[in-house]
């Protein structure tokens, strides 16, 4: 008896200490977990860090042979001739029209299929149909860009017979149906989080299921919708391979969107993939396209954030 209960005081005694020490080690593992996040979060800083220094050093160098005054108001833009000239404004024309044109593709059709799924669909057609539209999220974006260049431009064409074989009209609804899932997803999910007493409630007073849409879930869903719109808007400004394959790379400062264009992104690309020696004019000329390039997708985001936070409605 004495030496099972001695076995016994020793095998708990055994449990104890593992016990203890399993504890240390959690402990341990706890106070190092957010070292650890906090790590990872730091190196996404040092990323960011690292790419407005690269982007505005090199910016920096090709400010000191092109005037800045002449780069933001110059409309003509000849990097290759023998004598350069590098006005942005065709580039910058090129990249607002093609989104433009995009926001007016993907806008009216992200909003009628969000309310569609948020308030009309059933809950088995939206688990069917809120998957299939976002499959359009999932697309290559070269493949668009061959989509409207093989596709879409042909039709255009057909149609009307005096645009251009490249031109901006096409890539920009090109780029609409590719933004539309961006626009449906984040609006149906502001119109789903309204509680449905607000529903019932414009029900209670006789409205219809439109008027209720209309009045009471979009009114109270705004900052998502305006929301969505805004990072819509920031998508497609920072589109490149559309652009690229069907926009051309004609540098006119024009707005016939018969024509065609070139975008900030598409330059860089066309810089970038040239050949341009380190060093010259025009090998800086593509940081200080994309340092511009990236001001207006920050400003975009700044701004959804503002408008997300100022009208937003807490329930």
């Amino acid at each position: 008896m004495t030496s099972q209960n001695e076995s016994k005081k020793v095998s708990v005694q055994d449990m104890i200490e593992e016990k203890r020490k399993s504890k240390n080690l959690t402990t341990i593992f706890e106070k190092l977990i957010p070292t650890i996040l906090f790590l990872f979060a730091f190196i996404s800083i040092l990323t960011t860090i690292g790419i407005i220094y690269t982007l505005l050093s090199e910016t920096i160098e090709f400010f000191k042979q092109v005037p800045l005054i002449d780069f933001f108001t110059g409309t003509v833009l000849k990097p290759l001739s023998q004598n350069p000239e590098f006005g942005i404004l065709p580039l910058i024309n090129g990249t607002i029209l093609s989104s433009l044109i995009a926001m007016l593709v993907a806008g009216p059709i992200g909003i009628m299929a969000a309310i569609y799924l948020s308030e009309y669909a059933t809950d088995k057609v939206r688990r069917v149909l809120k998957p299939m539209l976002e499959v359009l999220a999932g697309i290559p974006t070269i493949v668009y860009g061959f989509f409207a260049f093989t596709f879409v431009t042909p039709i255009l064409r057909s149609i009307w017979p005096s645009i251009d074989a490249t031109n901006i009209l096409s890539p920009g609804i090109v780029m609409g149906v590719m933004i539309i899932p961006m626009i449906a997803s984040l609006s149906e999910d502001a119109m789903s989080s309204v509680p449905n007493s607000m529903r019932e409630g414009a029900y209670a007073l006789g409205a219809t299921k439109l008027e209720s849409t209309f009045k009471v879930v979009i009114p109270a869903a705004l900052s998502g919708i305006i929301a969505s719109f805004i990072l819509g808007i920031s998508r497609a400004i920072g589109e490149t391979m559309i652009v690229t394959i069907a926009s051309g790379s004609s540098k006119n400062f024009t707005f016939d969107i018969t024509e065609s264009m070139q975008t900030m992104t598409a330059y860089i690309v066309e810089v970038a993939g040239g050949e341009a020696p380190a060093g010259s004019t025009i090998y800086f000329s593509l940081y200080a396209v994309a340092m511009t390039l990236f001001i207006f997708t920050l400003l975009m985001n700044l701004l959804a954030r503002y408008v997300s936070r100022k009208f937003r409605e807490e329930y």
